[in-house]
């Protein structure tokens, strides 16, 4: 008689290496929650955030910001913002991606569409609001760049897999094959 050969549970492992330095580790089933739940507070907070920018009596306006702000605080991308804020056509630019933005990038959290496309930018967004709101006194790491880092959690997690839209999507039937299987780059916009 031969012994049973055991099968690795590979359940809720994850594994990448990045310049020859491997990483890995196996999450607990309850992480699919706390993925969701991160998933669903930054979706509210950016559309809350675009949607009162949005109805506000007065209209949003990111000049004062773009060229007030980083100068004051020893940023280190000081230039760009004076640069940015002294640029009409950059302020009118701004004036209308930071609130819609925010909004449309909230709403695909929320409905979990196009989530790694959302989680993109909206990290992207915390990165620029990191270097604005510049202020080492107490570290590097402030709330924009903790922001930051949970987009780039629920981009890496395919947050919009869980309760979201983006498993439908990923799997629509286009003549006999998913949608993803037939267009795999899908990968990096969904999930």
């Amino acid at each position: 008689m031969t012994a049973p050969t055991l099968v690795p549970d590979t359940r809720n492992t994850f594994e990448s290496t990045i310049g020859g330095y491997t990483v890995g580790g196996r999450a607990h089933s309850l992480s699919a929650w706390f993925v969701l739940s991160l998933r669903l507070m930054m979706g509210w907070a950016f559309a809350y955030s675009g949607f009162t920018k949005l109805v506000a009596a007065e209209p949003f306006s990111a000049g004062g910001y773009l060229t007030a702000v980083a100068a004051t605080n020893g940023n280190p991308l000081a230039d760009l913002f004076a640069w940015m804020g002294s640029t009409p056509w950059f302020v009118e630019f701004a004036n209308v991606a930071v609130p819609w933005g925010e909004l449309l990038i909230g709403l695909g959290l929320l409905v979990g569409a196009l989530v790694r496309l959302a989680a993109f930018f909206g990290a992207l967004m915390m990165l620029m609001f990191y270097f604005g709101n510049w202020d080492v006194a107490h570290g590097v790491i402030n709330g924009d760049f903790a922001y930051m880092l949970v987009f780039l959690a629920v981009a890496a997690f395919g947050a919009g897999r869980i309760l979201g839209l983006d498993a439908r999507i990923e799997s629509y039937d286009l003549g006999g094959e998913p949608l993803l299987e037939r267009y795999p780059r899908l990968e990096y916009i969904l999930g």
